[in-house]
């Protein structure tokens, strides 16, 4: 009877450790499992909008490559066409009219 008794208290001093620590590492894992595919979801995330950054630079890259290879004379025409400030009429002129007699 005292063998029994001394490995019930064996596991009673063992075993209740032992089941609250791998319970306790369990959770501990679980939460660091979430924790990773949050983060892992904020990084595609963020690649994401690299990625859109990235095609909106490319695209300038290649209108400034269209700019520089481009003979020159478009180009400058286009750079006056847009100092030419846009004139609005403020009031209409009355028509001139000839009245030549003859």
């Amino acid at each position: 009877m005292r063998d029994l008794t001394a490995i019930f208290l064996a596991m009673i001093v063992i075993g209740l450790p032992t089941i609250f620590l791998m319970v306790t590492a369990n959770r501990f894992f679980k939460f660091r499992e979430k924790k990773l595919e949050v983060e892992a979801m904020h990084a595609a995330e963020k690649a994401a909008q690299y990625a859109a950054r990235s095609s909106e630079l490319e695209e300038r890259v290649r209108v400034l490559e269209q700019i520089v290879t481009d003979g020159g004379m478009q180009t400058a025409a286009q750079i006056e066409a847009l100092r030419k400030p846009v004139r609005r009429v403020a009031a209409r002129k009355a028509p001139q009219t000839d009245n030549v007699t003859g």
